[in-house]
Parts: structure tokens; sequence; C-alpha cells
């Protein structure tokens, strides 16, 4: 596991993360298995994980991809929980406590914050990758900013 505080203040194991993300695509293309390396890559690396994977964009509905974690609701409309509002907004969510969150779906009663960044890939929504916690406030910005920059690695190098 990546200590982000040893390896510099946040961002510094971001970049270490990064140069494993594009080393583990550069030779496969397949969306559905970078998806799953990339959920074991990121559960596996960062602490206070309990989910880790992606929804995609189904018919304007989010379906359950490949994950790391406890088992997970199967289906969100874009109009309910994180994830919903990621992909009906496009816009990266971070929620210090999904609690307080309206119309939040729990999935996992143990999950207490969420960081869920929207897939966008030549104007199409493919999806979002969701990360759950257990602790209150674990996604800081600079844990914001370094998964969307392994976001935008794993879109970059995968077909979809």
């Amino acid at each position: 596991m990546i200590d982000l505080q040893q390896a510099g203040a946040g961002l510094g194991g971001y970049a270490l993360l990064a140069a494993q993300a594009e080393s583990l695509f550069a030779d496969e293309r397949d969306f559905i298995a970078n998806a799953a390396q990339f959920s074991a890559l990121l559960f596996n690396e960062l602490p206070d994980l309990n989910w880790a994977g992606f929804y995609l964009n189904r018919n304007e509905e989010l379906v359950l991809g490949p994950f790391q974690g406890q088992v997970a609701c199967v289906r969100i409309p874009f109009s309910k929980g994180v994830c919903g509002a990621a992909a009906r907004t496009r816009e990266t969510q971070r929620v210090e406590d999904v609690h307080a969150f309206p119309g939040h779906i729990a999935c996992d009663s143990a999950s207490n914050s969420e960081l869920v960044v929207p897939l966008v890939k030549d104007g199409r929504l493919i999806g979002v990758l969701d990360l759950d916690s257990p602790k209150v406030g674990r996604f800081s910005e600079d844990d914001q900013a370094g998964i969307e920059r392994l976001a935008d690695i794993f879109l970059r190098l995968s077909d979809c």
C-alpha cells in the first residue's frame, strides 16, 4: 500500500500510482480487463477504502461493473445517490458524509464518505469511478485531483 503522506503529502503518492497505471494499461486496451485491474490497484493501494469500482452507463442508468469490495447495488438511476449525481452533472462528487447527502443510496452501510468521478470520453458518459470509505471526510482535494488524473489515464489507454 502506498503511504500517500510519506510519498509527498498526497499528490506524490498519486504520481506513483499514475506511473503504475500507465504501466498496467500499456499492453492492454480492453475496457473490462483494465477496469478490473484499475479497481484492484486502487482498492489495494489506497488506504481507508471499503469499495472501489465502476458503474457503467446503460441507457441513462448506471449498471454495476468491475469492482473490489462488498457486494453492491446493481442499478443506480441518474436521479439517485452520489453516483447518479456524478453521472447526471458530469462533475466529480466528493462527499465528506454520505448520510447527509440528499438521496444517498446505502449499498454498504459501512460507507461514510465517497468520491465519484464521471468517466467521459469523446463527449460520451461511459460511467463513473466510485470510491467509498468507512472514514468520514476521507477524500481531500488532493485525492480528488489524483483520482481524476488516474481516471484520465484509464480512459486514454482503454477502448471504450
